[in-house]
């Protein structure tokens, strides 16, 4: 584990006695651009990297929900930043402008052409040393992406940055010194709860992000961008592409073939049985 002091406590935030005198609140929105999921959706055969050609980008619908609470809270509590994080190329800065427009303060955009293919962990690495770089008193992700279904990288980064975590929640509820959420399991419905600062994942139970207007959209101009590479957060790569992690082998889905159709003529029951046996579904 990282220690706290070095990455936590390298931002703005200084807990709960910085907030008592001070009185404000620093969100930080982890915000990812993702292929359209109406769109074709491909892997390059020969990388086994998502080919991002293939479909229009956009940004990712549980993360905007995440944007959309931390935009909320800041509707009630003027003197809240929200701080868009993303890992993404140069060409999410479109995006990243629309979250700006809805109503975030700034975005920190980390866009390094090494990156592509990041694994995890890598990915984990370099957002929690751009959020540790921003400051911070809640960090706020969606909890999966539509692209990589991985759903360990807000975990990944609570370890990293030494803060507890919170994830999974479907219903949210923000305070100036903690944060409680409501998480379903199997098993029930559970309140959970963690002193700031903290980061919490939520699911897309939570309300859908606003539109921006007109007055947001102008305003977004004018609001901080700022761009970063691996070499500003200090993160250190072997080679000309960081991903650490390989494919083994990759290859096209089959093309969806006619389906099986049992005509009952008194056998219908041992058709249906022997199809079943021999698809391993019994």
């Amino acid at each position: 584990m990282v220690n706290q002091s070095v990455l936590a406590g390298a931002g703005r935030h200084g807990g709960s006695i910085y907030r008592q005198w001070c009185g404000d609140m620093k969100i930080v929105v982890l915000l990812k651009e993702v292929p359209d999921t109406y769109g074709d959706r491909k892997l390059d055969l020969d990388s086994g990297i998502a080919d991002r050609a293939a479909s229009d980008a956009l940004t990712d619908e549980v993360d905007e929900r995440a944007l959309e609470l931390a935009i909320t809270y800041a509707d009630s509590h003027s003197d809240t930043e929200v701080v868009v994080v993303t890992m993404a190329p140069a060409s999410a800065a479109v995006s990243m402008r629309k979250a700006l427009a809805i109503g975030g303060t700034s975005v920190v955009h980390v866009a390094d052409d090494r990156l592509a293919g990041a694994d995890t962990g890598l990915t984990a690495e370099v957002l929690s040393a751009a959020v540790a770089r921003a400051g911070y008193d809640l960090i706020i992700a969606g909890n999966v992406s539509t692209d990589g279904y991985g759903g360990v990288v807000p975990a990944m980064m609570a370890e990293r940055l030494g803060i507890p975590q919170a994830t999974n929640l479907e219903a949210v509820q923000i305070y100036p010194d903690h944060v409680e959420g409501k998480r379903a399991t199997e098993t029930g419905l559970y309140t959970v709860s963690a002193p700031l600062p903290a980061l919490i994942s939520v699911t897309e139970k939570l309300p859908e992000v606003r539109f921006a207007g007109f007055k947001g959209i102008m305003a977004a101009k004018k609001k901080p961008y700022e761009s970063l590479s691996l070499d500003d957060l200090g993160v250190v790569v072997d080679d000309e592409t960081a991903a650490r992690s390989i494919v083994v082998a990759v290859a096209e889905r089959p093309a969806r073939t006619a389906g099986v159709i049992v005509v009952d003529e008194g056998t219908a029951g041992e058709q249906l049985a022997d199809f079943l046996i021999q698809n391993r579904l019994v």
